[in-house]
C-alpha cells in the first residue's frame, strides 16, 4: 500500500491489527489524525490512539488527551472546513512522520505540515509538528509537496 493513499474508517481496526513495526506505527499515525481532524472526531481518535501520558511539543497546545481533545475541537470549530491530505508517512523505529496538507477552508492555499509522533505499544505518547503556509509565489518551480 503506498504512504500517500487515505484509508477508510473500515480499514482501520482490521489492518492495523496485521500490521507490525514501522507499518503499524505509520497506519496508526495516519489513522489518528483522520480520525481527530478530517473526521471530526477527537474524543475518539484521543480514545484510541493516544497514551495514558501524551507529551506535547506545540507551544499553543498543554499535554495530555483532554487538553488535545479541547485544542483540537476548539480549531475545529474556528475552522470547520478544515482538511488534511496526507502526502507522505516515514516510520522508523517508534517515530512516524506525516507529511500533510493543511486547508482550513475551500478558499485557502493550505500550509504544508509536518507531524511528528512517538508511538509506545501502539498509542501515541509524543507529538511535534511544524507548520509552513503556502507562499502564493516561490523562488523555485518546486512544490511544498
Amino acid at each position: 500500500m503506498r504512504d500517500t493513499e487515505r484509508h477508510t474508517p473500515n480499514d482501520r481496526s482490521d489492518d492495523s491489527d496485521r500490521l507490525e513495526g514501522p507499518a503499524r506505527n505509520k497506519r496508526i499515525a495516519q489513522d489518528f489524525f483522520d480520525l481527530a481532524f478530517n473526521d471530526k472526531r477527537p474524543v475518539d481518535a484521543a480514545a484510541k490512539y493516544l497514551g495514558a501520558r501524551y507529551i506535547q511539543h506545540n507551544p499553543h497546545a498543554p499535554d495530555g488527551a483532554d487538553a488535545f481533545v479541547e485544542f483540537v475541537t476548539a480549531f475545529g470549530a474556528r475552522f470547520p472546513d478544515l482538511t488534511i491530505d496526507f502526502k507522505r508517512v516515514l516510520a522508523e523505529d517508534d517515530l512516524v512522520v506525516v507529511h500533510s496538507l493543511m486547508r482550513t477552508s475551500r478558499e485557502d492555499r493550505g500550509s504544508a505540515l509536518v507531524d511528528i509522533v512517538r508511538i509506545r505499544d501502539g498509542r501515541i505518547v509524543e507529538h511535534w509538528d511544524v507548520i509552513q503556509p503556502i507562499p502564493e509565489t516561490a523562488a523555485n518551480d518546486n512544490t511544498m509537496f
